[in-house]
């Protein structure tokens, strides 16, 4: 199947500046060479604890940042190689919901502004009626009503102001949605409702997903493949169900095990991570997760970086010892 997205070595180092004229004095390594591809259709959910890059990763992707090197090809286009004006007509393609909905919104525009912006930017509509049309359109797919489109953010609620966020990013008729932390900010029961919404959409308009999240609980059932980022780099990519019941890589063990199980008969076994996470401005060389890992090697996995090999169909691991 040919790839709807390719990511190919992509990095991302934040500048530290420091001293009386402020010069760079170092990098903070946010995404360390992430590579992976994305059928058209399919879900990925990309997953690590926080820090470890995976916003920074999605907003490269859409050039939202711009990465410091590695490539992005988007239906066989390269998007990292495109100026503005060719950026611009790609950004109908691809969007993006964030995470806050109290923060994305601007509060000083009505909920029409905000969806129909993306309307007059692209010259989407032929006139204010047909704006107005689909923008009513826009909401109602979403689950919101005409008679709110004139109303502010602060009269909405959290799970509102998100479905408001989606109504937005649906406005240009995009193929790939970037879904960064689109339900953490939300209470659990909003969660599920938004969720539902985010697959019955998908299915709709055939949409293509990356669902950015920090717990594993949240994207086992909505996503195709799932990817774990840790310290920049990602160290496990499989199909949803095998990493989930077969997990290889030590880190998504513990990240696994913290998972709650909703059956109070059956008992999981918890790994404890020893210490924090590495600053990412000095990372650990070889494998990042050594200084934390329990069955780490000395001498290899704090020397040679793991590159991600495959253990099993679709399944790829970045560990010298579970190869």
């Amino acid at each position: 199947m040919t790839a709807l997205l390719k990511v190919e070595g992509l990095v991302k180092r934040f500048p530290v500046k420091g001293g009386l004229f402020g010069r760079v004095v170092d990098h903070v390594h946010a995404v360390d060479g992430v590579s992976f591809d994305l059928a058209a259709g399919e879900t990925l959910g990309l997953v690590g604890e926080s820090g470890c890059g995976k916003s920074t990763t999605g907003r490269c992707i859409l050039r939202l940042i711009e990465p410091t090197s590695g490539q992005v090809w988007f239906d066989g286009q390269e998007v990292t190689a495109l100026d503005k004006p060719a950026l611009r007509g790609m950004a109908r393609q691809m969007q993006i919901i964030f995470q806050d909905p109290y923060a994305s919104l601007n509060p000083r525009m009505t909920v029409a502004a905000i969806v129909g912006e993306a309307l007059t930017i692209h010259k989407l509509a032929a006139n204010a009626q047909a704006a107005r049309d689909r923008i009513v359109e826009l909401l109602e797919t979403v689950g919101l009503s005409a008679a709110q489109m004139q109303r502010y953010p602060h009269e909405f609620s959290g799970g509102q102001r998100q479905r408001i966020g989606i109504a937005r990013a649906l406005a240009v008729s995009p193929r790939l949605i970037v879904c960064d932390e689109a339900v953490s900010a939300l209470d659990v029961s909003i969660q599920a409702q938004v969720i539902n919404l985010l697959e019955d959409l998908q299915a709709r308009f055939g949409l293509t997903y990356i669902f950015i999240a920090h717990d594993l609980s949240v994207v086992e059932h909505t996503s195709t493949r799932v990817a774990v980022m840790y310290l920049g780099r990602i160290v496990e990519i499989a199909p949803a169900k095998a990493l989930y019941t077969q997990p290889r890589h030590p880190y998504t063990e513990a990240l696994l095990s913290a998972v709650p199980i909703p059956d109070p008969r059956l008992k999981r076994k918890r790994i404890m991570l020893q210490g924090d996470v590495p600053n990412p401005i000095h990372p650990p060389s070889g494998c990042h997760f050594h200084t934390r890992c329990a069955i780490a090697e000395k001498g290899r996995c704090d020397v040679v970086a793991p590159v991600l090999k495959p253990v099993a169909s679709g399944h790829l691991v970045a560990c010298h010892l579970r190869s």
